[in-house]
């Protein structure tokens, strides 16, 4: 068995602009140091298909999506919002995206592979039911979650978030969604200021002040969520995995290590040893120091690769 890691060319195509953040050398970057590494002949590599229109309406109303086709430009730049641009390549880059959850859930739950990470762009934790914002169209992990619901008939599914940013997104969509337990931390007071306080029963916000670093990250999130995710004994878990906590990250405050994120996947996978037989799904959602993004996507890798 092994962990299968999805990407496709056409993630590149999908850019915001020379001085946009969420640009295509984040994926680059992974994929140059990924090849220094014994983990680039050891995972399984996946090329995505596009979502169908069938599934993106799992968790985004038709009038929504009609609202992006309309939107999509035949040539230059239009924005959803002022952090978010759409180009011609987007919405297929998005669906790629969407599609490599999907897929990899499918993968995961047939027992194809042990684990997934789908290395794509856009990243969705931001993409509400019906709004794009935060460099965010669709909502990747939750759309990966109602397939494994929907399609597979589970009864039990976490999604952990360890983004800066809180996925209000995902908050959106499956609060009080009694299946899925959603476990999150990110940096408070701190963009996209929404959803902190509204929690649903089985939304856990961990947010941290700016400063944060490392033994009291472990300290606060191990004591709030680990007794609830192995009560909760999910069949599943999908991580919206951001890696702008990072000390270096220019984006925000938190003062992640990278040994922070191995030690967050090593948390993860021993919940999915008790109760998911190691099902994990985990998408690539912020990191924008591209140096701290490629060393902590290959910390979580060598996690993920690790279960056997």
């Amino acid at each position: 068995m092994t962990t299968a890691f999805f990407f496709h060319d056409d993630f590149l195509k999908h850019d915001m602009g020379p001085e946009h953040p969420e640009s295509p050398e984040r994926l680059s970057a992974i994929l140059a140091y990924l090849a220094d590494t014994p983990l680039n002949d050891r995972l399984d590599w996946v090329k995505p298909e596009e979502i169908t229109r069938d599934q993106l309406l799992a968790v985004h109303p038709e009038a929504y999506l009609r609202q992006l086709d309309m939107m999509s430009p035949t040539r230059g730049r239009v924005f959803t919002d002022p952090d978010t641009a759409m180009m011609p390549e987007t919405l297929h880059a998005a669906r790629l995206s969407a599609g490599a959850n999907v897929q990899a859930v499918d993968m995961v739950m047939s027992g194809q592979v042990t684990n997934a990470f789908v290395c794509a762009r856009p990243p969705g934790h931001h993409a509400e039911r019906g709004k794009s914002m935060g460099f965010c169209f669709y909502n990747n992990i939750a759309l990966a979650a109602m397939r494994a619901l929907n399609f597979h008939q589970l009864q039990r599914v976490a999604i952990v978030d360890f983004d800066v940013h809180q996925g209000n997104g995902t908050v959106d969509i499956v609060g009080g969604d009694e299946r899925i337990l959603m476990c999150s931390s990110f940096q408070h007071p701190f963009y996209p200021h929404s959803h902190v306080y509204r929690q649903a029963p089985n939304i856990v916000n961990v947010p941290l002040s700016a400063g944060c670093g490392s033994s009291e990250y472990r300290k606060i999130v191990e004591a709030a969520w680990l007794k609830k995710l192995q009560d909760f004994k999910p069949q599943v878990i999908l991580v919206s995995a951001g890696f702008d906590a990072h000390r270096r990250d220019p984006m925000a405050e938190l003062e992640l290590e990278t040994d922070d994120y191995r030690w967050l996947t090593e948390m993860i996978t021993s919940v999915a040893a008790d109760s998911a037989n190691d099902r994990v799904i985990s998408t690539l959602e912020g990191g924008y120091d591209l140096n701290a993004l490629a060393e902590s996507v290959a910390a979580h890798l060598t996690v993920l690769d690790s279960v056997y």
